[in-house]
């Protein structure tokens, strides 16, 4: 399958999706967002894929949000069409693990696709923001709902309100990102963090983003019959059997993903 505004690379069980459009810093256009749902489904349907990574070409953009011009001809009614929120929700809701290498910039939409990912590492240099109100409009792909979940509310008010701009460092002192290492260092950064997840059964990654996900806004009582729903099916696998005997016969587990 052909793709004009992204890179799709398979490295062993690692899936990469890599926004290709670094002449205008990654800008996410609707063909760019079509793309990557066809994308993300083809790294879906992949057994051998575990962990699907998001990042941009070169050094200088990880994605700098929404085309303006397609913006500037939104009317109301296009709010309300699945769009880029749709797309972000596809990710935020993969069966495999997701990673945002942010390579850079990391502006508007950019910022909200890297929150749809379930790990953020960040390049030193890379710049986070959601300058949205500029435009007076809002953070409208999930930003106003991750933020806030991810950081606080007060911390993300301040980010929204403000449209600043924080540096990596800042991002992780908050909680944005998960980790922030030298340019040179981020790609092997990411991929350390993918054989982590690859080392684990895929179907508990699978149904540990399941019970956070969706217990997130829950009560407590129901967010634990989720948990506890999805413990029984593990229970049932033969990749717990397969988990639990290898730990007593001292050596790695082979999982099935069954």
């Amino acid at each position: 399958m052909s793709f004009e505004n992204i890179l799709v690379e398979k490295n062993g069980a690692m899936g990469v999706i890599k926004i290709n459009r670094p002449e205008v810093r990654n800008a996410l256009d609707a063909k760019t967002l079509r793309e990557i749902e066809r994308a993300l489904e083809i790294h879906e349907r992949d057994e051998e894929v575990g962990v699907i990574v998001f990042t941009g070409e070169g050094e200088k953009s990880f994605a700098a949000g929404a085309d303006i011009r397609q913006l500037r001809e939104k009317q109301a009614l296009d709010a309300l069409v699945p769009g880029m929120s749709g797309t972000y929700r596809m990710i935020e809701n993969s069966s495999k693990a997701t990673i945002a290498a942010i390579n850079g910039f990391a502006l508007g939409g950019g910022c909200e696709l890297a929150m749809a990912c379930d790990i953020r590492i960040a390049a030193d240099h890379a710049k986070l923001g959601l300058p949205e109100l500029n435009l007076s409009i809002i953070p409208g792909a999930g930003g106003t709902q991750r933020l806030s979940r991810i950081i606080g509310k007060g911390r993300a008010l301040y980010m929204i309100l403000s449209g600043e701009m924080i540096s990596a460092h800042k991002a992780e002192e908050i909680g944005l990102v998960s980790k922030v290492v030298p340019m040179a260092a981020l790609w092997d950064a990411v991929k350390e963090h993918a054989e982590k997840i690859l080392s684990k059964g895929p179907l508990a990654v699978r149904l540990a983003k399941l019970s956070v996900n969706r217990g997130f806004d829950m009560d407590m009582d129901t967010a634990l019959v989720i948990e506890k729903l999805a413990q029984a099916v593990l229970f049932g696998s033969e990749d717990k059997n397969e988990g639990t005997q290898a730990f007593l016969d001292k050596r790695s587990p082979e999982f099935k993903g069954r």
